[in-house]
């Protein structure tokens, strides 16, 4: 019998106007390739780094979302390695002086240990066009902000680190800290992955890099685990290699050996102080903090929103901002709205793969519709056909009037609808003199026909019941 302990590395891209040591533009996604360069970028000689103060405070905003000790000294150090992606030969990164460390988040309601939360420069982009026998570069991407993020290997299951992923996300994106989108390349994350016996000391462990989603991490780590324990349970053993994962065939690949930290030389960058991190300073970028997803949840379930609920409503940036000023103009129930954000609105974003963001529903229109239902003026099952045309952006309470969908109360019109529905069916009637009440039910659908949908089902059902003896 094996357990698998995993540990991950999470890079995010932080949401800066400009690149960490240079003002060159930090806005490159979607751009031609090497069209957002500068000299540092380039590694010109005598390029000097200068350090962007929104990129550290936005490093200390995140590390105190993760419980991180981030007071005090700080420090950057020159990385160096050997790639065509990293024209000066070096990432300046942080080595034994990160600007966050020691933290914890919890997932599921398990802690998971935060190492460290450093700050350092993004390589460039390396492509390989296929069968061809040369590579591209793109170095657009050199010299990004870039925050990386090392758990302790306190992961217990493929599953476990995505959930913690989707954690990591929804926090980034809560506090503006960075778009966070595996897609865009902007939350990457590498794997640490061992197996061992219960109660034995740690294993082997093997990287497993070139992963660009949450489910190629769960995937590489369900097969990596499966691989490891496989040779482990034959008598063989694990040597500790830099693993790529081939999304294609849904496998591991050998990479390289894997480097230990000798093989960086890692010395403190010359050309860059050291930095000292008050605490007058953190309580400037804590006032400044939005509430993260945690935050959110316990004041959604304040509110007698469903947990489950609360939980998907505060992960989502877009949902949670649209239902709190939805809230601010609604007095009744919050799940009320919850329930049609969840349901139908989810629904028809789905059909169409778009965000809420991305529709032409409003806050103010998802009241209008769900005060209508309220005030008895539309049924629910009006609401739902009018809501394709809500999220068009139309008016609702203009809807109904234009079309006079207002719910009948008028108990005259609808005693005339019940008597002539009753007058049709005498079979049915006898039905429900003889004792079978459930027969009632048949008749309820035709008069709320005859009614053009309009009558309120419960006078409906009242006045049905009266007129029957039930």
């Amino acid at each position: 019998m094996f357990e698998a302990v995993i540990g991950l590395e999470v890079h995010l891209h932080l949401k800066t106007r400009s690149k960490i040591f240079s003002a060159c533009s930090g806005e490159y996604f979607g751009e031609g390739p090497n069209t957002f360069t500068d000299p540092l970028t380039l590694g010109l000689p005598g390029t000097l780094p200068t350090l962007n103060r929104e990129a550290v405070e936005k490093a200390i905003m995140f590390g105190l979302a993760l419980n991180c000790d981030v007071e005090g000294f700080t420090q950057f150090h020159r990385k160096n390695y050997f790639y065509p992606d990293a024209p000066k030969n070096y990432q300046i990164s942080q080595y034994d002086r990160p600007i966050a460390r020691k933290g914890w988040v919890e997932v599921n309601g398990e802690r998971i240990g935060i190492t460290r939360a450093h700050l350092e420069d993004d390589a460039g982009k390396l492509m390989h066009p296929t069968y061809a026998n040369y590579s591209l570069l793109d170095l657009n991407r050199a010299g990004m902000a870039l925050i990386e993020m090392v758990t302790e290997p306190e992961i217990k299951s493929p599953e476990q680190a995505r959930d913690f992923l989707n954690t990591i996300r929804s926090i980034a994106q809560a506090l503006g800290v960075s778009d966070a989108n595996p897609e865009e390349g902007k939350m990457r994350c590498d794997v640490n992955v061992s197996v061992r016996r219960p109660g034995e000391p740690l294993g082997t462990k093997v990287e497993v890099k070139n992963l660009n989603s949450f489910k190629s991490v769960q995937r590489a780590l369900e097969y990596e685990i499966e691989r490891q324990t496989r040779i482990l349970a034959n008598g063989g053993s694990i040597s500790q290699d830099t693993m790529g994962w081939d999304d294609g065939g849904q496998k591991t690949f050998v990479m390289r050996t894997k480097e230990g930290e000798a093989d960086y030389r890692y010395f403190p960058e010359p050309d860059l102080p050291p930095l000292n991190i008050t605490q007058e300073w953190i309580e400037e970028v804590r006032a400044k903090m939005p509430e993260v997803p945690a935050q959110k949840f316990q004041r959604y379930v304040g509110l007698s929103i469903k947990e489950s609920d609360a939980r998907v409503i505060s992960e989502s940036v877009t949902l949670s901002r649209f239902l709190d000023e939805a809230l601010k103009g609604y007095a009744g129930e919050a799940q009320k709205l919850v329930n049609w954000l969840l349901t139908d609105v989810a629904g028809w974003l789905a059909a169409r793969i778009i965000d809420i963001s991305e529709s032409r529903l409003t806050p103010t229109l998802l009241v209008k519709l769900v005060n209508l239902i309220d005030a008895g003026t539309i049924s629910g099952k009006m609401a739902k056909e009018l809501l394709p045309e809500v999220m068009e952006g139309a008016d609702p309470e203009a809807l109904v009037k234009e079309r006079g969908l207002a719910v009948v109360t008028d108990t005259s019109a609808i005693e005339a609808a019940i008597q002539k529905i009753l007058d049709l069916n005498p079979d049915v009637v006898a039905k429900v003199q003889a004792g079978n009440a459930k027969a009632v039910n048949a008749l309820f659908g035709p008069i709320m026909k005859e009614m053009g949908g309009k009558a309120k089902p419960e006078i409906v059902r009242d006045l049905l019941n009266q007129k029957l003896g039930i």
